[in-house]
């Protein structure tokens, strides 16, 4: 009787599960410096003219904690760059291609006044933005 019963009746759906798709993290992708890359790098470093491979893959990072003995030597060294070069470096921020996370705050923080002290407007605002989102941390 158990044979006849499981024949006549119908299975029971399977239950459907509906998966959201998690959020994609912000993936820092490492480039190859381009022309202007380079340009921007050798005023913020003019010693590295001298080496006849440069290896770095960001801006920021190196210059920050390789080259710039402490952070008013940073600051002094982005003071080199125009609002045309600083806009650059902005765009490349907000694009993902070069990584203001990547150095320390004080001297993110510096980057930031920098920036809306040359090219004051809304890039500067969202790159402020974004660090504290990412951070937690409100750069001075």
């Amino acid at each position: 009787m158990k044979k006849e019963k499981a024949r006549n009746e119908k299975p029971e759906p399977k239950k459907q599960i509906h998966l959201t798709p998690k959020p994609r993290k912000r993936l820092i992708v490492m480039r190859k410096l381009n022309e202007k890359d380079i340009e921007i790098l050798k005023k913020l470093a003019p010693e590295i003219e001298n080496k006849s491979r440069i290896e770095y893959r960001s801006i920021l990072p190196p210059v920050s904690m390789h080259i710039a003995e402490d952070a008013e030597d940073f600051e002094l060294r982005l003071e080199r760059l125009d609002a045309r070069d600083l806009g650059y470096l902005a765009g490349r921020i907000l694009d993902g291609s070069e990584c203001l996370l990547c150095i320390s705050p004080e001297f993110a923080g510096i980057f930031l006044n920098v920036l809306e002290e040359k090219l004051p407007g809304e890039n500067a605002g969202k790159i402020r933005a974004r660090y504290k989102s990412s951070t937690g941390y409100e750069p001075e």
